[in-house]
């Protein structure tokens, strides 16, 4: 019998709190690969240093994780990528892969949370959901990360979706894209809202949740919304604990699985 192994792929956080949304998507994967072993690995170079530095935890990035995974003699390997958008970390994270091909019989690579017309379709209710009893004049605003990477279009196309599902109180922003904060506050004006819920649109509440989102400095979209007069009201909860998104990287995991090599 081959040895098998899935691999879940994720940027990753340096915040105890927050890594529990990348453990339930891990515990998703690892229950839904019964037969293959679980390993985890972090793209950001820079959170891996962080936590080896200040809690003596060793995490490996995709292609040390895949060098370790040859040399063992892994035969049949599965990677899942913890990504909201198919973005630079997600191509980086091919390249790493992509070194590796010849090293197994199979290496196959899942898509990101928000791939095909229908993973908007499913995710838009969920999202809706993350303050479930809005009040007329009450919005949802949801902080995207953001890229200069052509994939960050998936935020605008994310808010149509949740407008053409008739949830049109909810509008997407990004920190590091468009639309910025000015561009929901315009619309916010526009429908003349009172009060605003402010959740992240992230895989885990991490750093961009909690400082650039909800931080008490005066340029956190939680203080600039409160300074311009709106009630504002913070939910702190990554996408990724929420069991819906974890089995949509299920599927995505088991599709890839399913491909012909």
């Amino acid at each position: 019998m081959s040895k098998k192994a899935i691999v879940v792929i994720s940027f990753g956080t340096s915040y105890e709190e927050a890594e529990k949304a990348i453990v339930n998507l891990e515990n998703a994967l690892q229950e839904a690969f019964a037969g293959y072993d679980f390993y985890r690995a972090f793209t950001s170079g820079m959170i891996i240093r962080k936590l080896k530095r200040t809690r003596g935890i060793q995490i490996g990035n995709p292609e040390e994780v895949l060098d370790f995974l040859a040399e063992k003699g892994y035969e049949e390997v599965v990677c899942q990528p913890t990504h909201i958008i198919n973005g630079d970390e997600y191509d980086k994270m091919c390249r790493m892969i992509g070194k590796h091909h010849s090293s197994f019989q199979s290496l196959k690579v899942g898509t990101p949370l928000l791939t095909e017309c229908e993973d908007f379709m499913r995710v838009a209710p969920l999202l809706s959901n993350l303050a479930p009893n809005r009040k007329e004049k009450e919005a949802l605003v949801l902080m995207g990360h953001g890229s200069v990477h052509f994939a960050n279009s998936a935020y605008c196309q994310m808010e149509h979706v949740l407008h053409y599902l008739d949830y049109e109180d909810v509008y997407v922003g990004t920190v590091e894209g468009f639309p910025e904060l000015d561009y929901v506050m315009k619309r916010l004006k526009r429908q003349e809202i009172k009060k605003v819920y402010l959740a992240p649109f992230m895989i885990v509440a991490g750093d961009h949740a909690r400082n650039d989102l909800a931080g008490e400095e005066e340029d956190s979209w939680k203080s600039i919304l409160t300074k311009a007069g709106y009630e504002v009201e913070v939910i702190l909860k990554g996408m990724g604990e929420l069991k819906e998104v974890a089995r949509i990287f299920v599927e995505h995991a088991k599709k890839a699985e399913e491909m012909e090599a």
